[in-house]
């Protein structure tokens, strides 16, 4: 009889690691202990008033969202940014044909309570913008501005964009929503607006 070879698994296997036979290598700990604590020192020798011609300029009223000005004062460019300038664009030219244009605009214009019930009460129908006619829409914001907000943003519109015209007071704009507070639906376009002209 032929004697069989021992191919026994276990005595071809190697013996399973252990840590304590290779541990984390003493370079690798030193390195990991350096940069732990080169950035505690960095953290803690920081200066927290760095100077101020590195920054970006802001107040901490700008960074609350409260209006720079005197209290309850309304900033018209920001009024202008959130509610206009999608339709008029930041440059007060609108889109043509599709949106009128600030710029020059003899609505814009006009004497104050003309501007002031436009944005009071809003526009429908065909609207007649330096020659160009417009057939849109326009909302109102009687609803969603105050009367400080409308006198500001009134006034960046009339005091930008090439324009040059008189400065409107919340005042202004509290009469004519007082006087209007029953009308319910936007000025429909030329025919009214010519006839508020008046």
């Amino acid at each position: 009889m032929i004697e069989q070879p021992n191919n026994d698994a276990r005595k071809r296997e190697n013996p399973d690691p252990h840590e304590q036979n290779r541990p984390v290598p003493k370079l690798v700990l030193l390195v990991a202990a350096i940069m732990l604590t080169w950035a505690v020192t960095y953290i803690f020798t920081q200066q927290n008033d760095d100077a101020p011609e590195l920054g970006d300029h802001r107040t901490m009223a700008t960074l609350e969202g409260k209006p720079a000005g005197a209290p309850g004062a309304a900033d018209g460019a920001q009024v202008y940014a959130a509610n206009c300038v999608a339709c008029h664009q930041a440059t007060g030219a609108g889109l043509p044909g599709v949106f009128p244009p600030l710029a020059g605009s003899e609505w814009v214009l006009a004497a104050d309570k003309l501007p002031v019930n436009i944005l009071l009460h809003g526009i429908t129908g065909k609207l007649t913008v330096k020659d160009s006619a417009y057939n849109g829409q326009m909302p109102a914001f009687k609803d969603k501005l105050s009367d400080a907000e409308i006198a500001a943003v009134l006034n960046y519109v009339r005091s930008n964009f090439g324009n040059g015209a008189g400065k409107i007071t919340a005042a202004i704009v509290r009469a004519e929503r007082d006087a209007g507070k029953e009308r319910k639906n936007s000025w429909n376009g030329d025919e009214d607006l010519n006839q508020l002209k008046q």
